[in-house]
């Protein structure tokens, strides 16, 4: 067997990660160009409008506090997608696995006290991760045991995952702390995130994306675990030929899938707000399926593509205050951005199938041809 050169494993690692990268670039692109386009029709400069957005979003140490902070969710969200995508799954359920995550993380963050600080911020971090990983374990076994399918089941315990916790933090519910607002107590002090940098809201929960998306990485390609869940996730008949068993590395990836959706809720719980509040996400599980497509699924690209949305979302009052452009122009470039993915993935697809009749078709004209030479 050819033993590949060390050189020849570090450019096709670099082509890769390129490969990865490139794709938000040029949706990024793509979607600025169109958002050109209506800004002129609007009659709005379109210079002044984008160096607008950029100044909000990395024109000083506080803007980029206020985009890392805004990315930091959309990290964890991205990477539950992906993992559960690179198994065959699509789980539209991080929302709900974000809340339980949230609410759990909070719970342990007033209920504990005495805890050195390091050890109170493991332990939320933990339940909280545990409390997603509980909500993404049921959709993973009916899925494996039962063969109902997941986006069903995820978009059901989303809507049960909310309203359970928009009642524990209700005027009735065990969890409501204060009159005016329907939240939880505000989390110990040796609960919460540190800030990094003074006067933003943007903690060492960004380092704690960042981390678990190497660690994410790891696992999926450097393990036996990450190998079988991919395998499943190629081909599960193909899998199961190879000894693989995939029913338990659906629920094995739904579980890790989950898992992370709470971890990011419970960082935001601790890092941001202090406490978790009715309505505290503003659909971060959803953002973070647009996050993980646009980042081709893959811990790098899910980095950049948290980071781009994050920058959009803080540029977005500052291009509306110097410059007159409406705010809700950032969320039609995040659409044109989603609808970029999409329409490439529709292509890729359609050509495939295309390919794929090609080759069949040929594959029949050659039996036929051999077929006739051997009756004659």
């Amino acid at each position: 067997m050819e033993r590949r050169e060390p050189t020849t494993k570090i450019y096709e690692k670099l082509h890769e990660i390129v490969k990865v990268l490139l794709d938000p670039v040029i949706a990024a692109i793509f979607a600025l160009f169109i958002g050109a386009v209506i800004i002129t029709v609007l009659g709005d400069s379109v210079v002044v409008a984008y160096s607008a957005l950029w100044k909000g979003a990395f024109g000083s140490t506080r803007s980029m506090g206020q985009t890392f902070m805004s990315a930091t969710p959309l990290i964890f969200t991205g990477l539950a997608f992906s993992v559960a995508f690179r198994c065959g799954l699509f789980n539209i359920g991080s929302e709900g696995q974000l809340y339980m995550g949230a609410i759990i993380g909070a719970w342990a963050g007033y209920a504990f006290t005495g805890l050195p600080s390091l050890a109170h911020v493991s332990l939320v971090l933990i339940l909280g991760g545990t409390a997603g990983a509980a909500w993404g374990f049921l959709p993973g076994f009916l899925k494996a045991k039962l063969g109902v399918h997941e986006v069903i089941n995820t978009i059901m315990m989303t809507y049960i995952a909310i309203n359970l916790t928009n009642w524990l933090v209700s005027s009735d519910g065990p969890m409501r702390h204060g009159s005016t607002l329907q939240a939880t107590p505000f989390v110990a002090d040796t609960a919460r995130l540190k800030v990094l940098i003074p006067s933003t809201r943007l903690t060492t929960g960004i380092i704690i994306a960042f981390f678990v998306a190497f660690c994410i990485w790891v696992l999926l390609w450097k393990t036996k675990l990450g190998y079988k869940v991919r395998a499943v996730g190629l081909n599960n008949m193909a899998a199961e030929c190879g000894g693989i068993d995939s029913n338990r590395y659906i629920i094995y990836a739904m579980m890790i899938s989950g898992a992370l959706a709470g971890l990011g809720g419970a960082v935001e719980t601790i890092g941001v707000h202090g406490r978790f509040y009715s309505g505290f996400s503003p659909g971060y599980g959803f953002e973070g399926i647009a996050v993980a497509m646009l980042g081709a699924n893959h811990p790098a690209g899910i980095l950049l593509s948290a980071l781009l949305f994050g920058a959009l979302k803080s540029g977005a009052m500052t291009m509306q205050i110097v410059a007159g452009t409406n705010s809700e122009l950032v969320k039609i470039l995040q659409a044109i951005i989603i609808f970029f993915i999409a329409g490439k993935w529709s292509i890729i697809t359609h050509l495939e199938s295309r390919q794929k009749k090609k080759d069949g078709l040929k594959s029949n004209i050659r039996g036929d041809e051999t077929w006739k030479q051997s009756t004659q």
